[in-house]
């Protein structure tokens, strides 16, 4: 079995508390509330006012750029007021509060379980479809799919990753995905080869999903150009120039994309939805997403709508377990902790983790050994030791050159050091300083 070569480590996958739980759908709220930045770039621009009545996958906010995505209601009802909520974090975001009142969607939207085969559009009004429903890649990046799938000019897509890997640990959204929806998805990557236009495509899963890869490799034979690799366990495979380098054997140079080596790389979640958009007219509005932990009464993945508080999502599961230290939105490598839970549920929302105070508490900081454990686990190939100390001190030019920005902020250093350092907490610090003095410096020379 393949994976990528540098770096990476093997935490303990605990995917046992919510595998194999049925995707169950989350009832709708008294009020929702819809963020209008669910995605990297620009926030979308309302296009709705207070009183509007709206409908489920209405269009409600506009594309704010080209990167940027189109936000469409999970609800029917009347907006209430356009105005700031806070997110899991204390910060403050604009959003659209929606009263609901029933569940009226729009006429357009194809609601019937008929799985649709044929697509016989072409790339550009694939695209097109694409971009209207809002879709961005759910893998976490929130990275708007319209732009992915339009290379820059002298650069040709020749395969497409799929990316069914889930190597964080608890999250199991994307391999219930799999297993209920396949067809689905497999009739989704050749709607995406078909716009990128290319013949090949390689879904990517974990040996500890033996009957996701029994089940995708059963539709794969039927399917021309499309193979199914299993691969080792071993974290963050789920990075798109790690999945690259495990499927395919190429690798992406430092500041690169992928799309530098003819790779485009799309996380199973994104297919469905891009199915969902392009043959059954369905905007994303809603996505599975996983409530896990060794203490919650009932781990599962839930199908939620958009603007859903996430409290209401944790009574399904049966509510705050006793004795939570913290609350992970995401995993807990990739994961941050959370204020609260109040917040909506959007597209960056991925699942919930649940973990017990004893499990929450980091370990005393101690100076550093010089081990080197941190550059080994790097999976960019790093010196997560070095950065995080520039970072400790504001060197930020000397973090530019020692190549910040590379890191994919995945949590292996922390993982590693024998000396509890926040290694990661000071590196993606810098890496967000050093991320604006860059933009700024380029919009200096425009």
């Amino acid at each position: 079995m393949n994976t990528f070569k540098k770096g990476g480590i093997h935490p303990k996958d605990n995917k046992i508390y919510s595998a194999h739980q049925p995707i169950v759908e989350c009832g709708l709220p008294k009020q929702a509330i819809i963020p209008l930045a669910q995605h990297i770039g620009a926030p979308a621009k309302p296009i709705v006012q207070k009183g509007d009545k709206v409908k489920v996958g209405q269009l409600i906010a506009e594309a704010g750029g080209f990167v940027s995505a189109n936000v469409h209601s999970g609800v029917s009802g009347v907006v209430n007021k356009i105005d700031a909520t806070t997110d899991a974090w204390g910060l403050r975001m604009p959003a659209i509060f929606i009263d609901v009142e029933g569940d009226e969607w729009v006429e357009e939207i194809d609601r019937s379980s008929d799985v649709i085969r044929e697509c016989n559009l072409e790339p550009k009004e694939i695209i097109d479809r694409i971009a209207k429903a809002g879709i961005v890649g759910l893998g976490g990046a929130c990275f708007p799919t319209h732009v992915k799938l339009c290379p820059p000019p002298g650069q040709k897509a020749e395969v497409l990753i799929v990316n069914g890997v889930e190597c964080e640990p608890y999250l199991t959204c994307d391999h219930q995905l799999m297993l209920e929806h396949g067809e689905e998805i497999m009739i989704g990557i050749q709607i995406v080869m078909r716009a990128l236009g290319i013949n090949r495509a390689v879904i990517g899963i974990e040996k500890n999903k033996p009957d996701a890869i029994a089940r995708m490799q059963e539709l794969a034979q039927k399917t021309l150009g499309v193979e199914v690799k299993a691969l080792k366990l071993k974290y963050p495979q789920g990075g798109e120039k790690q999945l690259i380098d495990a499927c395919i054997n190429r690798q992406v140079a430092s500041g690169a994309l992928p799309i530098s080596v003819g790779a485009v790389v799309d996380n199973v979640a994104t297919i469905y939805a891009i199915y969902e958009a392009v043959q059954k007219h369905k905007p994303l509005f809603s996505r599975v997403m996983t409530v896990t932990g060794k203490q919650v009464a009932k781990p599962g993945n839930y199908l939620v709508r958009f603007g859903t508080p996430l409290t209401q999502v944790v009574e399904l599961a049966g509510g705050v377990p006793e004795g939570t230290g913290k609350i992970i939105g995401g995993g807990p490598m990739m994961g941050r902790a959370m204020n609260n839970i109040d917040m909506p549920a959007h597209k960056r929302t991925s699942g919930l983790l649940f973990l017990p105070e004893e499990e929450s508490r980091r370990g005393i900081e101690e100076n550093c050994i010089r081990c080197g454990k941190c550059v080994s686990a790097c999976p960019m190939g790093l010196e997560p030791y070095l950065l995080s100390r520039q970072s400790e001190l504001q060197m930020w030019s000397e973090m530019e050159d020692h190549h910040v920005m590379d890191c994919i902020e995945c949590g292996c250093c922390q993982f590693t050091c024998p000396s509890h350092r926040p290694l990661l907490d000071y590196v993606r610090q810098g890496k967000a300083t050093v991320g604006g003095i860059l933009r700024a410096r380029a919009a200096a020379k425009k």
